[in-house]
């Protein structure tokens, strides 16, 4: 169903709370909110703009740092009181320089839990480092590594992962877990370079990982 301005339940101070999503990951960038003018200009920009409740003005998200968000769709909740924006984000959403707002975790417990957060927070670096690759690749900036990389193609990408890989191996021989740490993690970007250069995703891999669970493959 397809609802006009007018339709949209704005709250008593004429505001309605926006979800901003990655259009092609789903991860959650932001929560802000919108009035009438702010939605207005973001259905005819294609970009979102916001209202700021702390500056009582409107805001172009990237109009001073250049991440701006190209809008692809706007929903509308069932009560027509909440809206969630599907964009694609030209660079980090959060003003951290993170890629989402919601970068930190609620922390009541230790012991296992704890290690279980660890391996979320790597999961979430590693999330950040393929976009922030993916935006290297879509913006060529001068100066970048993963730019030359791009740059030199295919061949060069897979020369790279394999003496990564002999030096991964080499590093495991020796007792520095320090030095294991520092080659696994050049192993993983560059992995994760050509991942983006074939265009596999960091889901895709989760998907396969946890069929082979399921299946019992990886026990």
């Amino acid at each position: 169903m397809r609802i006009p301005i007018e339709g949209i339940k704005f709250d008593e101070r004429g505001l309605v709370p926006v979800v901003v999503q990655d259009s092609n990951t789903r991860q959650v960038l932001t929560l802000a909110y919108m009035n009438a003018e702010s939605l207005r200009r973001t259905v005819e920009t294609k970009e979102t703009w916001f209202f700021s409740r702390s500056r009582a003005s409107l805001w172009h998200k990237g109009e001073t740092s250049g991440h701006t968000q190209r809008v692809t769709d706007i929903l509308i909740d069932c009560d027509s009181d909440a809206l969630t924006i599907l964009v694609e984000p030209k660079g980090p959403a959060c003003h951290t320089g993170k890629q989402t707002c919601f970068h930190n975790e609620l922390k009541e417990a230790a012991g296992s839990e704890e290690i279980a957060d660890r391996v979320s927070d790597l999961g979430a670096v590693l999330n950040d480092l393929y976009v922030l690759i993916e935006t290297r690749k879509r913006d060529r900036p001068a100066g970048s590594y993963t730019t030359y990389l791009f740059d030199q193609g295919l061949d060069k990408i897979l020369k790279k992962v394999g003496e990564e890989s002999s030096e991964t191996i080499i590093a495991a021989k020796n007792k520095d877990a320090s030095l294991l740490a520092g080659e696994v993690s050049d192993l993983l970007y560059h992995l994760l370079v050509l991942m983006v250069e074939r265009g596999v995703t960091l889901e895709q891999v989760r998907e396969e990982l946890t069929r082979r669970r399921e299946k019992g493959d990886a026990e």
